[in-house]
């Protein structure tokens, strides 16, 4: 008797905070992952070999929104799953909405519940803006940004002192370290296995390299060696973080919109929109997304 092989669901190629499948950062997106297991879902990340991928089934139950725009989502890395994927999520709603049209979405994460909204443009453009889980923001300890600093092969004049360092947390812990100077933050060379080890005794996701260009532009970059990538191209968990740290340590006004620009160096450049709200702890991060098209077989 011969037993039929389960079939192998539709897996989507999408760039998010970028219009350009060339620009932002490349996510897997699988709109029914219904019936795939754990290893499943991890062996379609690794065979990506994205950042992250992301895994859409049904909703659990209570969870609200509307009728079929609510999901649980799931995050893997080539490596391991992940609790909250900021680019994946903007990925994915854009893939969605072009097969559903513009709207909310409502996603149950391990993290939390994230709200995402879908907005058409007149020339056909969608943008989607995700509402970050409620984030907090810790002090990072000497111990521990000294040893990220000679991972990184980092010296402590090589930090702008006007941006302490802090561990941030909007759904993920990123280590936020800011940079003195652009050419700083240009050459990033790190000890990829010693960073790796570090980052995973203190349960961080990315470590936020940011240079301030002006009040409200900055220039990112994040290494994820515990990904299994050296770098994330644009992170939109990590930008979630970033607000809420730079509101916090009264570095931008209560209510104000940030530009990010992230994979500049790695010839993927992409923008993300991190807005702050009075009164609303949340952080919103938003940007635009384009289909990549599936390699040639």
């Amino acid at each position: 008797m011969t037993t039929t092989p389960k079939p192998r669901p539709e897996i989507l190629r999408y760039t998010a905070f970028s219009a350009d499948p060339a620009g932002g950062n490349p996510a897997g997106v699988v709109l029914d992952a219904a019936g795939l297991s754990d290893a499943e879902q991890l062996a379609i990340a690794a065979e990506l070999g994205y950042s992250e991928s992301a895994f859409l089934t049904a909703p659990p139950e209570g969870l609200g929104g509307e009728a079929g725009r609510s999901f649980t989502v799931r995050y893997f890395s080539p490596k391991a799953e992940v609790s909250f994927c900021g680019h994946a999520t903007i990925a994915t709603a854009i893939a969605f909405a072009e097969r559903h049209g513009a709207g909310e979405l409502l996603l149950s994460t391990q993290a939390g519940t994230v709200p995402v909204t879908v907005t058409e443009s007149a020339d056909g453009t969608l943008r989607a803006t995700l509402t970050s889980v409620e984030p907090a923001v810790h002090e990072a300890a000497e111990k521990d940004v000294t040893e990220a600093l000679e991972a990184l092969g980092w010296s402590p004049s090589d930090l702008d002192p006007a941006f302490p360092p802090r561990i941030a947390y909007a759904g993920a812990r990123h280590l936020v370290l800011a940079a003195a100077t652009r050419a700083r933050l240009a050459d990033l060379d790190y000890d990829f296995e010693r960073l790796a080890t570090f980052m995973t005794a203190l349960d961080l996701t990315t470590v936020q390299l940011v240079w301030r260009e002006s009040e409200t532009v900055f220039h990112v970059r994040d290494p994820f060696p515990v990904g299994g990538v050296v770098e994330d191209p644009a992170t939109g968990a990590a930008a979630a973080a970033f607000g809420a740290y730079a509101r916090e340590l009264g570095l931008v006004p209560e209510e104000s919109v940030l530009t990010l620009h992230q994979g500049t160096d790695m010839g993927r450049p992409g923008e993300l929109r991190v807005e702050l709200r009075a009164g609303d702890p949340r952080v919103r991060v938003g940007g635009t997304g384009a289909r990549i098209a599936d390699p040639v077989a």
